[in-house]
């Protein structure tokens, strides 16, 4: 699997299977791309890297400890890692050149959601102090 950033700077790839694709509506992620929830690929660390344009990746370590990376040419959002899940990157599926291995299979911190969204599909909702207890 492959991706990029917006104008073609950073390039990374992955190799499957991906352990997760879900839709976060957390706080931090929101105001990091700029939307109602972002959609996350999950890839253990040794089958992600960085392909080309690594010397344009800022790196931005937020107050929960994460990291983010983003193009420092176009600004595209497009790692997240945690410390929740250290041996993981999770990679924005907006940067992917083709459709994840996957579908999304859950919403996780909906409890964090904005107002005007509603989620209309059928897929589990979760929420929490851990952001992944099922809703009641």
């Amino acid at each position: 699997m492959k991706g990029s950033c917006a104008c073609g700077t950073v390039r990374w790839e992955a190799t499957p299977p991906s352990k997760f694709v879900a839709h976060c509506h957390c706080d931090h992620c929101r105001k990091a791309h700029g939307a109602a929830f972002v959609t996350y690929a999950g890839f253990p660390d040794g089958r992600f890297r960085w392909t080309a344009g690594e010397q344009a990746l800022t790196r931005w370590s937020t107050p929960t400890e994460a990291e983010r990376t983003f193009c420092s040419q176009c600004g595209t959002t497009l790692t997240y890692r945690g410390p929740r899940w250290p041996e993981d990157v999770h990679v924005a599926v907006g940067t992917f050149d083709e459709p994840p291995d996957r579908e999304p299979a859950a919403h996780v911190y909906v409890d964090h959601g904005v107002s005007w969204f509603t989620i209309a599909d059928e897929l589990p909702q979760r929420g929490g102090a851990t952001g992944m207890e099922p809703k009641v």
